[in-house]
Order: structure tokens, then C-alpha cells, then sequence
């Protein structure tokens, strides 16, 4: 994805940052996409060692 940002100083020292708003959508789902990704991580080291439900079982579980 090619960004087109606009800075903005103050006191000669860049201060803010504006982006076409298309272009900030794309990256506000990025990030929420890293932090889904970092969330099933995390949630995948901490069972780790729980002992997992074959498919057939959760089918029948729910009356499938």
C-alpha cells in the first residue's frame, strides 16, 4: 500500500501527521488485524497444553 501522508510542523519539527482518509481506514484495519493475530496467539501459548475436543464430539455436543 502506497501512503500519501502530508506532515505538519511546529517550530520546524515535524509534529502531525494527515492522511487521505481511505488511506487511514486500510491502516486502522491493519492494526486491528495485528491485534486479533497477537490476541490468538496469546490465547494458543495459554492452552498449550489443554487437551483439545475432536470435531465429531463438538458436532454432536451442539446436535449437529
Amino acid at each position: 500500500m502506497e501512503l500519501h501522508p502530508q506532515i505538519i510542523e511546529k517550530n520546524g519539527k515535524s509534529e502531525f501527521v494527515v492522511l487521505p482518509y481511505h488511506e487511514f481506514q486500510i491502516l486502522e484495519e491493519m492494526m486491528h488485524d495485528y491485534e486479533d493475530l497477537l490476541d490468538i496467539r496469546e490465547a494458543k501459548k495459554e492452552s498449550h497444553d489443554e487437551k483439545g475436543t475432536a470435531i465429531d464430539k463438538v458436532i454432536s455436543d451442539l446436535g449437529l
